[in-house]
């Protein structure tokens, strides 16, 4: 019984994921944006189906086609970029913290058999996940048993804690940004009010001493 709940709780506290597919061309660069805190573990499994043109559906790719992975950090320094099969697992961990892009795109030398026809990418990226090894856990008794899989949930607290403190950064960073814009705004209202005024003494200013010249008043 205490074994199914810390499994329960291992899976309520499963990382972040994100999962989803696109459609591509022949050598067209499909990106996407990934925002994770400083040193955390990111992993992306995808495979690729190629349209068939005959049988109207996305069949499984042929071998050879390969698909090229390429991550960039924040500071615009390409991280990763890795050529890789039809369908595989890359990974990488983040240096600092912040937008990462992550780009795939078909070697075209390769691809050229299939001009004209597209892909689907099925893509499942899994931010801060922590492999846990269930062959590992089976041999041994209970009571390590217990002992792993809360090692692996306190693993996975970790990364929750972690990725709480950076939003919390995020939204400290924001909420200053809005101040300052907000005083900016400020500002600007009082200076167009103090022109507004200046411009309202110096017309009235002007009228009167033109009805002067005129001997008008």
């Amino acid at each position: 019984m205490k074994s199914q709940l810390i499994g329960f709780l291992v899976n309520f506290w499963f990382s972040f994921s994100l999962a989803l597919y696109f459609h591509s061309a022949e050598r067209e660069e499909k990106c996407i944006i990934e925002d994770v805190p400083s040193d955390t573990l990111v992993i992306g499994n995808y495979k690729v189906q190629r349209w068939d043109i005959h049988q109207h559906e996305f069949l499984e790719s042929a071998p050879g086609l390969g698909m090229f992975v390429t991550v960039t950090a924040p500071s615009a320094e390409v991280q990763m970029s890795k050529l890789y099969g039809p369908q595989g697992t890359f990974s990488f961990t983040s240096e600092m913290s912040g937008e990462h892009i992550i780009c795939l795109q078909s070697n075209s030398t390769r691809f050229v058999a299939f001009a004209g026809s597209k892909l689907r990418i099925h893509l499942d990226i899994r931010v801060g996940e922590h492999f846990f090894d269930e062959s590992a856990v089976q041999a041994k008794d209970k009571v390590n048993e217990v002992k792993l899989r809360l090692e692996h949930l306190i693993e996975q607290v970790y990364h929750v804690t972690k990725e709480q403190n950076y939003e919390r950064e995020r939204e400290e960073k924001f909420r200053k940004t809005s101040e300052e814009t907000n005083s900016n705004i400020l500002w600007w209202a009082i200076a167009q009010t103090l022109i507004l005024i200046f411009i309202g003494i110096w017309q009235i200013k002007s009228l009167r001493d033109f009805f002067i010249s005129k001997k008008l008043v």
